[in-house]
């Protein structure tokens, strides 16, 4: 059984995404009762996964020991439906309309953006978010403003939302009828059907040269060459898709899954349909985003894993859904 004691040993990276220290209430109190298949719901293109087996966790000893990437286990799966692509500007568009909701990021009255793709006037960086240089608490940032106050999202409706707490991201799908991926079916969707491979399209990361996911190239976190095109976020299906036809596994956002994380949790995780420990210090974040780096986090493997408490939002993390 876990202890208290295990799930203090969470690494926050703030690196990859920063913690929230402060309290707020949770402001999931707006959505009707009944869920799934309400008028309005925006709509998800989805794949079936199909039961199976695959071998789960890091096979070329590449993980950070305290994220827990080991030991390599078997993991049996029922099959499932999963998303194409991460949730879009539009598609939570659609949720905050339909049901007024209001993100964490807008309760807190504000979020982290990467210094770089700061648009927010001086008096609304309230200081570094999470203890990184390179992240900024910003006032007015949130999912409709993602860098900052006067920024919008009218010509970014098809990138990933940003801001979204993984409170906001399980209050979306309860209102869609859907749910976060357990962290096991994120990781076999992910491999796409390939066995053991570093990442979704196999070992070498720009096969022929060419890249096929957002992430940092250049001197992080002052230069960013943007040989990939990109200094934030993609569009999605920017890049090719892997085996299961589900876009961007790797890179762009760090995505959300139901799991609490627990470093320890793979030595004794069930074979069967595994759904994460029952206690933890934060929430498991998946695939990596736009800021990582191999001279510090190279996440974006998808054997990688990191975490973050339920309350945090930045401008690198979403969500995708599946349902049966």
């Amino acid at each position: 059984m876990e202890t208290r004691e295990d799930s203090e040993e969470l690494d926050s990276s703030a690196c990859c995404a920063p913690p929230r220290r402060a309290a707020a209430p949770v402001s999931s109190t707006n959505l009707p009762a009944t869920t799934g298949g309400l008028k309005g719901a925006a709509s998800h293109e989805d794949v079936c996964i199909p039961a199976g087996n695959f071998r789960m966790g890091d096979a070329f000893g590449e993980g950070y020991p305290a994220d827990g990437e080991a030991p390599v286990h078997e993991v049996e799966l029922d099959s499932f439906r999963i998303d194409v692509v991460t949730v879009t500007n539009e598609m939570f568009a659609t949720f905050v309309q339909a049901t007024g909701y209001t993100t964490e990021a807008e309760v807190f009255g504000s979020s982290a953006v990467f210094h770089l793709l700061s648009t927010a006037p001086r008096d609304c960086v309230l200081g570094v978010a999470g203890g990184a240089p390179w992240w900024l608490n910003v006032q007015g940032a949130d999912w409709a403003h993602p860098t900052g106050p006067s920024s919008t999202v009218e010509e970014k409706l098809d990138h990933p939302v940003v801001h979204v707490s993984h409170n906001d991201a399980r209050e979306y799908c309860r209102w869609s009828g859907r749910r976060l991926p357990t962290e096991a079916e994120w990781e076999f969707a992910a491999r796409g059907g390939l066995a053991g491979k570093r990442y979704p399209w196999g070992d070498e990361l720009t096969p022929k040269d060419e890249h096929r996911c957002n992430i940092w190239q250049g001197t992080f976190p002052h230069s960013n060459t943007i040989e990939d095109g990109y200094l934030g976020t993609a569009p999605v299906r920017s890049y090719p898709p892997n085996g299961y036809g589900l876009h961007e596994m790797a890179g762009n956002v760090w995505e959300w899954c139901s799991d609490w994380f627990l470093p320890k949790y793979y030595r004794t995780s069930p074979t069967s349909n595994p759904s994460g420990p029952t206690i933890g210090a934060g929430r498991v974040m998946r695939g990596g985003s736009y800021l990582c780096h191999e001279s510090y986090c190279n996440r974006y493997r998808v054997a990688a894993r990191t975490a973050n408490s339920p309350e945090s939002s930045s401008g690198n993390c979403g969500f995708r859904t599946v349902t049966i």
